[in-house]
């Protein structure tokens, strides 16, 4: 996998990631609702810890990707072949 193509998996990997681990821990401000905010806008969001909760979940996809690849344990290009062969 090259630079750029690499990188644009990460990305895409992790975008997927956050918005899994976004919903982790959320618990409502119930108690003390301020005029004007959201009844269901988290007490304590604790963003950071799921930034690097969700970049260390990536890192670890990314390198399983990446091994996938590189080592050609599944190759997309013997894949389009297989299947135009079949199509044909």
């Amino acid at each position: 996998m090259g630079l750029v193509s690499g990188i644009v998996v990460f990305v895409i990997i992790w975008w997927t990631v956050i918005f899994m681990v976004l919903p982790w821990g959320v618990r409502p401000e119930v108690d003390e609702a301020q005029p004007g905010h959201q009844v269901g806008a988290p007490a304590n969001p604790r963003m950071w810890r799921k930034v690097l909760i969700t970049t260390a979940i990536t890192i670890v996809l990314w390198v399983v990707i990446d091994i996938l690849i590189t080592e050609n344990v599944f190759s997309f290009r013997d894949w389009a072949e297989s299947w135009t062969r079949a199509q044909q």
